[in-house]
């Protein structure tokens, strides 16, 4: 839950841009979408699994293209 507090002489667009950043940092609307649907454990370590192919690949790669 983000809470952001007005400080003394903090303008209303300051305090928004604190929310906003706050907000987006704290990942609120990836949580929801991702609570919105019910997903099977299968499909969770799939998902989890395609991630880790992914950074690995690009691991990979990065070592080569240093070489």
């Amino acid at each position: 839950m983000v809470v952001v507090k007005k400080e003394k002489g903090e303008s209303k667009d300051s305090l928004f841009r604190r929310f906003n950043k706050l907000f987006l940092e704290e990942n609120v609307v990836e949580e929801f979408k991702r609570k919105l649907f019910y997903k099977k454990p299968s499909l969770w370590r799939k998902e989890k699994k395609k991630l880790w192919e992914r950074a690995k690949r690009l691991r990979r790669l990065r070592s080569q293209q240093e070489n």
